[in-house]
């Protein structure tokens, strides 16, 4: 991360995060595996992953403040979560990092940091 303190600030900040995000949910959108799980207004989502984005990688608390305590294995129990449907997800935010131009190194480090939450929110065999 070099200089930076913070992944968030290391991303670029807002502006990063939102990148992503933007990047991001159309492949979730297209995925077969994951489509299901997501409404068709993305919007909405996509506002709240920016807000947790933001705050998971060191950024203001964004989420908390609108959402308290995030619970994000509670808040994903609703839905039918598999080890494939994880790692699908990990898959898309890679394709996502791969547009930016992050370097490699910080592009895996967001991957490692997001793969122990998606492979916490497993809930089905």
């Amino acid at each position: 991360m070099n200089n930076y303190s913070t992944i968030y600030e290391a991303i670029g900040g807002a502006k990063g995060i939102e990148g992503i995000v933007q990047a991001f949910y159309p492949k979730v959108q297209r995925h077969p595996l994951l489509a299901p799980l997501f409404p068709a207004d993305i919007i909405p989502v996509m506002e709240k992953q920016t807000k947790f984005l933001t705050q998971f990688f060191g950024g203001p608390s964004l989420y908390s403040d609108e959402y308290g305590h995030p619970m994000m294995r509670g808040r994903h129990l609703p839905f039918p979560i598999t080890v494939e449907r994880a790692e699908a997800w990990l898959g898309c935010m890679r394709e996502a990092l791969r547009e930016t131009d992050l370097p490699e190194a910080l592009q895996e480090l967001v991957i490692d940091r997001l793969s122990g939450p998606a492979h916490h929110f497993v809930n089905q065999p």
